[in-house]
């Protein structure tokens, strides 16, 4: 493969993972019990190895950095290695070894976690490879790409009995990305809401920041000589490169499933924390959204509004939409959103939303009770029930969140207790699977879908319930 380096046992690593192989035959793991190897290493820090250099790939390793030591770094951009160099300075080992192939990080057998933070598209199989191998992985979201990929993610955690936390970091006290003025705004949200302070829950919203995707079209280029784009690609369709494919690759459905899946994962997270239903989903889904380029080719191919709502089992109802004037910067420039008229608006919402939720302003969620409404967000919580806890706290027997302070610490803790982290596999797929069927919906031009949350499956409709998975494109499959 072009631009690979660290060549070693690579027909090897080929052959056993287009096999499948199982954890009986992986390359034996060492941090497994106080007494293991990598337990009585120096400082009692395990060794870590992180794949995928990005923004947050550097964000991860500069907090990973203080619960072990990096001793390899991959990325398909060997430009990346000087970036997270530069970013961790003398954090970093000096003898740290580089990869541009994420397999070859994996053939070393002195690596007892991996950090995965690459691109949507290949957070399942580099999961589901790394925890077949015998590592702890803390990886970024999206839980996975499509459904189906993020079912069978969740079946290889359980039979490895592998340490999983998904990068949600909202699950844990500190927002230390955006540095809020409240110290745990998402766990004392929960927790007023599952106490009953804003009364029977009838209804949450779910706001998502506003990121433009009208581009295009992009024409090929030359691609760098510093990047393996045939990597890159991964089980995707191979097209030609273009530097608006690798950046923003937010803006194609062949390697994220949008914003909505994006954000979506953070912040319906909170949802199905508040609502209790962390274990199931909903049972129907409509959602209609706006694709600004309008499916010319070579262009971003993404919405970037959109309108969903969601209904559950027990009488739940969940909104599930951009917020259009709160915008957020991806490393390009932003734009506002396409003013629609009024008859595009009123297809989109629906003539009986709020004009609050048309215009709103702020991402974060919004619990509404018979008795009050709680909204939260990275910043603070917002509400006459978070107002009046300090003169009425929750009495001691309250219902409370799992305590986690700060995401990374928890799942490296977790590492050395074996137990199950604050982030795991069964609330991350949870999560994320209403957000991508509200993305099947909207690709199908708003169709009203029926989701049986038991058995995981679309009901009566054979199109949308094929786009559960996708093809995959060989070698790349996953297994």
């Amino acid at each position: 493969m072009r631009n690979s380096i660290h060549q070693p046992n690579r027909r090897e690593f080929i052959r056993r993972s287009a096999a499948g192989l199982t954890s009986a035959t992986m390359i034996p793991y060492l941090f497994t019990s106080p007494q293991s190897h990598a337990q009585e290493s120096k400082n009692d820090r395990p060794r870590i190895g992180v794949i995928g250099l990005g923004g947050q790939g550097q964000f991860d390793a500069g907090h990973a950095v203080e619960y072990g030591d990096i001793v390899a770094i991959c990325d398909v951009n060997t430009l990346k290695f000087g970036d997270v160099k530069q970013r961790l300075g003398d954090k970093l080992r000096d003898d740290v070894a580089t990869y541009q192939d994420y397999r070859r990080l994996l053939d070393r057998n002195d690596i007892d976690v991996v950090i995965q933070a690459t691109t949507d598209h290949w957070h399942t199989k580099i999961n589901i490879d790394a925890l077949r191998s015998g590592r702890d992985v803390y990886g970024e979201k999206p839980f996975a790409l499509t459904i189906e990929e993020g079912k069978l993610l969740r079946k290889v955690v359980k039979e490895t009995g592998r340490v999983f936390q998904l990068g949600t970091q909202q699950r844990s006290a500190k927002q230390v990305m955006d540095g809020g003025i409240h110290p745990r705004p998402f766990q004392e949200a929960v927790e007023l809401v599952r106490n009953g302070r804003i009364g029977k829950l009838k209804q949450v919203w779910v706001a998502i920041p506003f990121l433009s995707m009208k581009g295009g079209p992009f024409e090929p280029q030359a691609c760098p000589d510093c990047l393996d784009w045939e990597m890159y690609q991964g089980q995707s369709p191979m097209q030609p490169y273009t530097a608006r494919r690798y950046h923003p690759f937010r803006g194609w459905f062949d390697y994220c499933g949008s914003m909505a899946a994006d954000w979506g994962n953070h912040h319906y997270d909170i949802a199905h924390w508040g609502m209790d239903v962390e274990n199931t989903g909903p049972v129907s889904i409509e959602c209609r959204g706006i694709f600004p380029n309008e499916g010319k080719p070579d262009c971003f191919d993404v919405p970037d509004q959109f309108f969903a709502r969601l209904n559950y089992a027990n009488g739940m109802e969940v909104l599930f939409f951009t917020s259009l004037n709160a915008r957020y910067n991806y490393g390009w420039p932003t734009e506002p959103h396409i003013q629609l008229s009024q008859e595009k608006l009123d297809w989109m919402f629906g003539k009986d939303v709020s004009d609050e939720v048309k215009t709103c302003d702020r991402n974060g969620v919004m619990f509404i009770g018979d008795r009050g409404r709680i909204f939260v967000n990275r910043a603070n919580v917002y509400g006459r029930a978070e107002e009046e806890l300090a003169d009425n706290p929750l009495p001691d027997n309250a219902w409370r969140v799992r305590p986690s302070e700060i995401h990374m610490k928890n799942f490296f803790d977790c590492v050395k207790s074996r137990d199950v982290p604050v982030a795991h596999a069964e609330v991350g797929h949870r999560s994320l699977t209403p957000c991508q069927l509200a993305v099947i919906s909207m690709r199908l031009g708003g169709r009203k879908l029926q989701w049986d949350p038991e058995k995981e499956q679309i009901v009566g409709d054979g199109e949308a319930r094929a786009m559960q998975a996708r093809e995959q494109r060989e070698p790349y499959t996953i297994l």
